[in-house]
């Protein structure tokens, strides 16, 4: 049963319809007195509850059931319904304890989508989920680009399983090099969408002026040098999933384009005015740490919770060293193929050594420390003194190289050179490099693409 809490007869009959037509067992009440009578007696699905019960607009009549309901029903899943210019108390709500929020007037379809998923991870919650092992893993779902098995992966991966067949949007979190991008790709092809596209945007690299033309697209003279129509990447990932890395390099007049798409699945193309629906699932990564930048509020709270009703945290690798040999193996069996070269096999001294680095760069880095100690060493077996060596070259030639000559370089030149020891001091790491350049991750996007620096992402 899904409990309906809505003062307006015209919601409450509307919505009734709308969810018996859907297959749901809908119960309408008018306001909180009755709403806590019916979560006192019995344990609905889930709860659809307006914001406000008489003529306030404040909310607070909301949150105070939303919290009453919590207390005797804490596990049912609850969606807020509040007018598009109200959202910051659906936020409240979601801070108190609501899986999600809708708009009035809401899309059928939207609401619906939110509905299942919602009861469908609500159902999976309860069930005594034992922990995914990787022959499980490998035999039950899509998981062969994904190397390892420890504990802190097989925990991820068993987190993927369940919430993968779900509309759920995906928050995937981690340091740079940890594969966030292949965890998107897990979801996606463990999903009913496996077959529709996987659109990946990399927002970092977007700038303000550009943000609405690449995401809706745009009509041919829509503006200066618009000479062909453009598809925009949410139309391209209809029916599918949309993979929006470094949001959190996002500036804030983009991230409100964002939430309204979002929000409804409606946009517009630049130059037509024609509203679009679009049926998409949405999986973001950053490495940032976003809830600080709520708190800066160089994130937008409300952008936060649509993005976010899972999130999937990624072990760094000195996290699970567990996994190291398995790697390595990987990446220096993936090199002898793509390169025609005989196989390599590691010492155990060589693996004890990979499993003591701290990889600042993760699995990136330990991939381009074995190809290149593969390709340097030219061994049948890699023994502990070929890496060492590796690490020792770099180090040294990062110190040498760390201050450049300066004669006759132009100031674009300049920083393109310290972008560019940058990059190879820190492995390609761009957060570590935009921290010690003491810049942006979106400014040093900026600033890639602007000098045509290729990144390794």
């Amino acid at each position: 049963m899904i409990l309906i809490i809505d003062d307006d007869a015209a919601v409450r009959s509307s919505l009734t319809f709308l969810l018996k037509r859907a297959g749901f067992e809908p119960d309408a009440v008018p306001g909180p007195e009755e709403a806590l009578a019916v979560v006192r007696r019995t344990t609905p699905q889930l709860i659809l509850m307006d914001m406000n019960f008489t003529l306030t607009t404040t909310g607070e009549e909301g949150i105070q059931l939303l919290k009453q309901v919590k207390i005797f029903q804490p596990d049912v899943p609850v969606i807020l319904m509040t007018a598009w210019g109200s959202i910051s108390l659906a936020v409240q709500g979601m801070q108190a304890g609501a899986f999600d929020f809708v708009t009035k007037p809401w899309n059928n379809l939207v609401l619906l989508k939110s509905i299942r998923t919602a009861i469908e991870l609500s159902e999976q919650k309860k069930e005594q989920e034992t922990p995914l092992n990787r022959l499980d893993a490998d035999n039950k779902f899509h998981f062969d680009k994904i190397i390892g098995q420890s504990a802190p992966l097989m925990e991820v991966l068993g987190t993927v399983s369940r919430i993968a067949p779900t509309n759920a949007s995906v928050l995937i979190t981690g340091e740079s090099g940890t594969g966030k991008e292949l965890i998107a790709e897990a979801i996606h092809t463990n999903s009913p969408r496996a077959k529709e596209p996987f659109v990946k945007v990399n927002l970092g690299g977007l700038s303000q002026s550009l943000f609405e033309s690449e995401m809706f697209g745009h009509k041919k003279g829509a503006f200066t040098d618009a000479y062909i129509d453009r598809t925009g990447r949410f139309e391209m990932a209809n029916k599918g999933t949309i993979f929006l890395d470094e949001i959190g390099d996002l500036e804030l007049s983009c991230q409100v384009k964002l939430l309204r798409v979002l929000q409804d699945q409606t946009f517009e193309v630049l130059g037509d005015s024609r509203p679009r629906k679009v049926d998409i699932r949405v999986v973001s990564a950053t490495n940032c740490n976003l809830r600080e930048m709520v708190a800066e509020r160089t994130f937008r709270e409300d952008l936060f919770y649509r993005i976010n009703l899972i999130t999937v945290h990624l072990p760094a690798l000195r996290e699970r060293k567990d996994d190291i040999p398995l790697l390595a193996r990987y990446f220096a069996d993936k090199q002898s193929e793509m390169n025609g070269l005989p196989a390599v096999r590691f010492s155990s001294e060589a693996l004890n050594f990979l499993q003591k680095l701290p990889y600042p760069g993760n699995i990136r880095e330990l991939k381009n420390l074995v190809e290149r100690t593969m390709l340097v060493s030219g061994k049948a077996v890699l023994e502990a003194s070929d890496f060492e060596s590796q690490c020792l070259h770099t180090t040294l030639s990062a110190k040498v190289e760390a201050v450049p000559s300066l004669d006759g370089l132009t100031l674009d030149e300049l920083e393109k050179q310290t972008i560019l020891q940058a990059l190879k001091t820190h492995a390609g790491n761009l957060s570590h490099v935009a921290t010690a350049l003491g810049i942006s991750r979106a400014a040093l996007y900026r600033r890639l693409e602007k000098y045509d620096i290729p990144v390794d992402k």
